[in-house]
């Protein structure tokens, strides 16, 4: 694997768009010519040699091209948006927008991630040791189409409206989620091993809400089905678990869940379903 390794020279003053430095980007490049490559940084453009020491080896075009991002800052947005391969490895902290647009490749952030992390990702997978932030797998204000493809793992806590608008993929979040987890969701798959918080799965279309426990608050306009044993939950629990310890309580979630369909006040045929005892 090519390891192209990109050093923070100190933390920025203000944000710095990483979009153009993806293994995609920058394949077939030499360490002179990423290192002139200009980048966002507030209202000016910097060359990224002014902000980051180059080492390592170019980037080979392919599925094994690889980039480290090494003393990360929040300061560092959309690290890997419009990816297509290869793997972006963050050593540290990341900012908003981790994954944006990305179709394909992987994102491992050892920090935590800021807001709209998977925003209208499309394939691949965004694995996030810390906590995300707000919108995670969601969609843009103002738009109707979240994440639409993928698999994204968090470790830790999400913020408020994970997988808002979420049209395809799963998100698994091994702490708790915030508020409105799952809001106005069209397809996909969440599940939280955490605590959920208050109106999970409102004005959600379709899609599957898994959980560990009941949320902090249901919307009235969802209907109790009773519980139900669903042998798949077993077969797709495995499939998606990964080699996460986090995501070990997985193997011990059973068949046996609680199910909640709506929400009926927009007509909805999603479901929340809690594991029963």
């Amino acid at each position: 694997m090519s390891g192209l390794v990109l050093t923070l020279r100190e933390e920025p003053r203000q944000r710095v768009d990483m979009t153009p430095l993806t293994p995609d980007r920058v394949a077939g490049k030499s360490l002179k010519d990423v290192g002139s490559t200009e980048l966002l940084c507030g209202n000016r453009m910097l060359r990224t040699d002014a902000l980051f020491e180059i080492s390592g080896s170019p980037v080979v075009a392919g599925e094994q091209a690889k980039i480290t991002i090494a003393k990360s800052s929040s300061k560092l947005h959309n690290i890997g948006a419009a990816m297509t391969q290869g793997t972006v490895d963050v050593s540290g902290d990341a900012g908003a927008y981790v994954g944006f647009g990305m179709r394909g490749g992987l994102i491992r952030v050892s920090g935590n991630a800021g807001g709209f992390a998977a925003c209208a990702m499309r394939n691949g997978e965004i694995r996030i040791s810390g906590n995300a932030g707000e919108f995670l797998g969601g969609a843009l204000i103002g738009d109707r189409k979240g994440m639409r493809g993928g698999m994204v793992r968090v470790s830790g806590n999400a913020g408020p409206r994970a997988g808002d608008h979420l049209r395809r993929g799963i998100l698994m979040i091994a702490g708790n989620a915030d508020d409105y987890c799952g809001a106005r969701m069209t397809a996909g798959t969440i599940i939280v091993l955490g605590q959920a918080g208050d109106f999970t799965g409102l004005g959600m279309n379709r899609g599957t809400v898994l959980l560990t426990r009941p949320p902090k608050r249901i919307p009235p306009t969802f209907n109790d089905c009773g519980r139900h044993d669903l042998p798949f939950l077993k077969l797709l629990l495995n499939a998606v678990r990964g080699d996460q310890s986090e995501f070990a309580a997985l193997d011990a979630f059973g068949n046996r869940v609680q199910r909640l369909a709506g929400d009926r006040g927009v007509n909805g045929l999603g479901e929340i379903l809690i594991r029963a005892s």
